[in-house]
């Protein structure tokens, strides 16, 4: 995955937005929208966040926080780890 893509993976039955951004790092983030119930993996990343496409809300992929309105409910986070060409995702 090239810096600032995103990719959907499911993780025993967990739709996780898998996400690459802006600098090189890895991020596994719920992929449905708290607000409009949406996938987020089609959403654009910009530096450490994610814009939703539907209504604009930005999430903060290391907390999962909505940065601004009108998402107002955190995306669950998930560690992922890089081990050799593999990432590998924690559904906690």
């Amino acid at each position: 995955m090239s810096p600032g893509s995103t990719k959907l993976v499911v993780i025993e039955g967990t739709e996780v937005a898998l996400v690459r951004d802006d600098f090189g790092d890895f991020h596994a983030i719920g992929d449905t929208c708290t607000h409009g119930a949406v996938s987020l993996s089609d959403g654009e990343v910009e530096g450490r966040t994610i814009e939703c496409w539907l209504h604009g809300s930005t999430f903060d992929l290391v907390t999962g926080r909505p940065l601004c309105l009108p998402a107002t409910v955190p995306v669950p986070v998930f560690t992922a780890t890089v081990d050799g060409t593999d990432v590998l995702v924690e559904l906690n």
